[in-house]
């Protein structure tokens, strides 16, 4: 027995446990370690030190050898080649010649090139990272207030979770054991409704402030015409990973492969040098084995609750509560936001939904609907504080502007997520439409 003390009831040993994970991940402990740890003393409290050191020695290679999670890197590394090859500069110049004139402009292009650009990458933090490089200084240039151009590139960001290929949502449909290719696939339409919520917010701040964000004009159909061959290698990207999954004639890990065989091709064609297609593929490395790793790190926790009849308790006391479903869905949306402030996406999700996901299905809802509207919330917590992952990228990379005006930089943009959350309860085929017809 773990410390000698020997708990009778698993379920007081899962409770027990869950609360010192939350205080070891509000201490500043990294969530894998933290998870991990946790997750391999509750099993040898619930199991005896063999068994819970058998499970948990096998996770790492089982789960992460798993053919679904393939993808993952796949998708990392078109992104950062994307970057590497330049691809990231010529859909902000389009973005800006063709949206530039309206109140906010480049920061409207900034949310459109963002959108585009996580159509071929899958992570929100490269997204930031990339277009604080890049979007960032355009904006200062013309006068851009810096709460405004800080806070549009750490929210455009975000839609690098939702909008398919999305690392978030493999990691969904794999914990949940749902369709890869359908939640993908479901991702686009929230992902095109979110991007165009945040450019109308950044319009009406425009409009109340124009000094904040001035229309940049000048430019004439022609310079609009002759950016667009720019944008056809991340347009046939997107066409070759959206078409496979959506027809089905790839897998999704077969279509990651393709998108990114065809940016190598085009990298080397645009005459990417040696050094730089080493970098992209050393930091798609790194972030993939994060991922991975913070991977097999939960799901030694997961596990252990599942040992303690955790998740069924919760369901069976969401149930009973004499609420409606959708009252019982907001208040479980609420708590992802509270929680979303002290963790990170993935640890949240990863740590929440075997406990949740069981309720919400019981309750009826769909379990498409639920990922989108749950990667949803990630992606508010990437911009919330204290956490708010994509405001710290933001802020690395533009030490010049303050965190705090990154901060309230992204206050908009916050009720903008709250705004499309309620659009997809309200009207939950924005969601389930595409899928429905593959």
């Amino acid at each position: 027995m773990i410390l000698g003390i020997g708990f009778d009831d698993p379920f007081l040993v899962g409770l027990i446990g869950l609360g010192c994970m939350f205080l070891l991940v509000l201490s500043g402990v990294r969530v894998v370690f933290a998870a991990s740890v946790i997750g391999l003393l509750g099993l040898v409290e619930l199991l005896g030190w063999g068994p819970a050191a058998g499970i948990a020695g096998t996770i790492p290679h089982s789960k992460s050898s798993v053919y679904a999670l393939s993808v993952l890197p796949m998708f990392i590394f078109i992104g950062f080649l994307a970057f590497h090859a330049g691809m990231t500069q010529q859909l902000f110049d389009a973005a800006r010649k063709w949206v530039g004139w309206v109140p906010g402009g480049l920061a409207v292009a900034t949310i459109f090139a963002t959108a585009g650009f996580a159509a071929v990458s899958g992570a929100s933090t490269a997204t930031a990272a990339v277009f604080a490089r890049v979007a960032i200084p355009d904006m200062l240039k013309y006068g851009y207030d810096r709460r405004l151009a800080a806070g549009v590139v750490a929210a455009g960001g975000t839609l690098a979770t939702l909008i398919p290929p999305s690392a978030i949502l493999v990691i969904y449909a794999i914990i949940v054991e749902e369709s890869v290719g359908k939640l993908l696939i479901a991702g686009f339409l929230p992902g095109a409704v979110s991007a165009l919520v945040y450019a109308g917010i950044i319009i009406v701040w425009a409009l109340y402030k124009p000094e904040a964000g001035p229309a940049v004009k000048g430019y004439t159909w022609k310079d609009r015409v002759l950016v667009i061959p720019g944008i056809f290698p991340i347009a046939l990207v997107v066409f070759i990973i959206m078409s496979a999954i959506y027809n089905g004639w790839a897998t999704p890990t077969e279509a990651g492969s393709l998108g990114a065989a065809v940016v190598f091709i085009i990298s080397i064609m645009r005459g990417t040098k040696m050094a730089t297609l080493k970098s992209a593929l050393m930091e798609s490395a790194k972030l993939t084995v994060m991922i991975f790793s913070l991977i097999w790190g939960v799901l030694i926790f997961v596990r252990f609750l599942g040992f303690s009849g955790l998740p069924e308790a919760f369901t069976s006391w969401i149930l009973e509560l004499d609420a409606s479903p959708m009252t019982i869905m907001i208040c479980i949306l609420l708590a992802y936001a509270v929680l979303g402030m002290f963790m990170d996406a993935i640890g949240m999700l990863l740590l929440t939904l075997p406990v949740v996901y069981p309720a919400v299905i019981a309750l009826g809802f769909d379990s498409i609907w639920f990922g989108i509207i749950v990667v949803k919330m990630a992606e508010v917590c990437l911009i919330t504080p204290p956490i708010g992952l994509n405001c710290f990228v933001v802020n690395g990379v533009r030490p010049d502007i303050p965190l705090g005006d990154v901060f309230r930089g992204v206050g908009l943009f916050f009720v903008a997520d709250v705004l499309t959350i309620a659009l997809l309860l309200a009207f939950p085929q924005i969601v389930t439409w595409l899928p429905n017809l593959m």
